[in-house]
């Protein structure tokens, strides 16, 4: 009986089983939500997260819409995922001084993190001393900055920099003219620049201070801008040894556009009465001259020149050819400085002969002259017509050259020109006080002229890219 009531109970229990298990199974694959909800492992779908995040960039595009930026170029680029933090990022960026179009210029500026990106960078160039009156302006012109790495990116430059022999302090300043300098690979464009300049002649003790003053050469590429503009200079006859010292007291020049600005200037120079064989002094004497717009400058100052003191066209391209600086020269002083020759005694023709034999007259301190004329009139007591024969008397110093040898000639009772008395050095002068008698050829000596063979010249132990500066350290970052 106990084996047939166990028989009886076996197939009813692996029936309920089966029972349960069934209903187990249909219960899992319904997908009923009791069941899921009771994991605690079950994370939401690839295609949830795809949604929440693409939910979340509509917000954020939302936002930066809202306040006038212009989202379309960060598509791709890793956003905040939330408003607020790209609301601080906005803020952060609008306290370094960045406007809404700033950010708009380069929208990508919106993918740096205020803690990992931008703190990090400002604290460094703060700590190299840019100051945070130029801070706003450093980021407009090298937004890319705020993506760098201190130590991978910015470092090094800097001290490529300091091996260029820039000053430690002058770095800042460096950074402030040219902040797209901490973008640039250092063996591009950088060696090969300071390797050419002092190929062509550029001391070497010299590169620190031409960086320091024009760092934009440090970006400038040898065989677009450099080489060209110095064989173009080297075309119209200055020496290539005499470039290199322009270029070290003038590195800036180096920035004028060649086929833009340069070659139409010394076009302009030739229609304008320039001797083509004079360029070179020219050049030398004013290299701001390659620079200036002298479409609208020389016209105008012709047109003026001629009528204070009726010159024609080739005149002024005689006065240009001795002082280039005539074609900035402001029209009152010009007036000033005629109207004294006039008071002095001399007549239209005899003022218009004088500033084309000596253009500096137009330019010199006129209470400086006024002294050197009363001299001549009451000590020396000369005609007129010396002055107007070598009116570059004015140029010289009363009391250093023209007193002395005036008194030394007196003595010794000698006749001569004005000339001959001053146009030569104190060596030469004293040798002339020797003669029993004085050269006829050496009486007839000119004013001087501009000599390029002074470019030439070995330089003293000064450097010409010594200078001093107005920079406050005060006001770092």
């Amino acid at each position: 009986m106990k084996k047939k009531d166990l028989m009886m109970r076996l197939p009813c229990c692996f029936t309920t089983r089966a029972a349960l298990s069934s209903s187990v199974k249909t219960d899992t694959y319904s997908g009923s939500k009791k069941q899921k909800s009771s994991s605690f492992y079950t994370h939401p779908s690839l295609l949830e997260m795809k949604n929440e995040k693409a939910a979340n960039r509509v917000r954020v595009y939302e936002f930066l819409r809202g306040i006038g930026i212009v989202p379309d170029e960060l598509d791709g680029l890793e956003l905040p995922v939330t408003v607020e933090v790209m609301r601080e990022r906005v803020d952060f960026l609008h306290k370094l001084g960045l406007t809404i179009e700033d950010i708009n210029n380069y929208p990508l500026v919106l993918g740096c993190s205020v803690k990992k990106n931008m703190i990090p960078v400002l604290d460094y160039l703060g700590k190299l001393g840019v100051r945070k009156s130029t801070l706003t302006d450093f980021l407009r012109r090298y937004p890319q900055v705020l993506h760098a790495s201190v130590v991978v990116d910015l470092a090094p430059v800097v001290k490529y920099l300091q091996g260029m022999d820039i000053k430690p302090n002058d770095i800042p300043r460096v950074l402030e003219k040219y902040p797209e300098v901490l973008g640039f690979k250092l063996e591009g464009t950088m060696s090969t620049s300071v390797a050419y300049l002092v190929g062509i002649g550029v001391a070497r003790r010299e590169i620190g201070g031409l960086l320091t003053r024009y760092p934009e050469i440090l970006g400038m590429r040898v065989g677009r801008v450099i080489k060209p503009f110095v064989e173009y200079l080297e075309v119209l006859g200055i020496p290539r040894l005499a470039v290199a010292r322009l270029i070290e007291k003038h590195p800036h020049i180096l920035g004028f556009g060649l086929q833009e600005r340069v070659k139409p200037n010394i076009q302009s120079l030739l229609q304008f009465h320039v001797r083509e064989t004079t360029l070179p002094s020219v050049i030398a004497q004013y290299p701001e001259i390659l620079g200036i717009d002298m479409e609208a400058k020389l016209p105008s100052q012709q047109e003026f020149l001629n009528s204070i003191i009726e010159s024609t066209r080739e005149d002024f391209g005689r006065v240009i050819e001795k002082m280039p600086q005539i074609i900035s020269l402001s029209k009152a002083p010009v007036v000033k400085h005629v109207d004294f020759l006039k008071g002095c005694g001399f007549s239209s023709e005899q003022v218009r002969e004088m500033v084309v034999g000596c253009p500096q007259v137009l330019a010199l301190n006129l209470d400086i002259m006024k002294q050197s004329f009363e001299y001549f009139k009451t000590t020396m007591a000369r005609p007129l017509e010396d002055l107007v024969a070598f009116p570059a008397f004015f140029t010289y110093g009363l009391e250093s050259t023209i007193k002395p040898r005036h008194k030394k000639i007196a003595e010794k009772g000698l006749k001569c020109s004005l000339a001959w008395l001053l146009n030569c050095s104190d060596e030469k002068f004293d040798q002339r006080m020797s003669y029993d008698i004085i050269d006829m050829e050496e009486m007839e000596v000119g004013e001087s002229s501009f000599d390029m063979n002074t470019l030439l010249e070995p330089r003293n132990d000064e450097s010409a890219s010594d200078y001093d500066d107005d920079y406050s350290e005060d006001d770092n970052v």
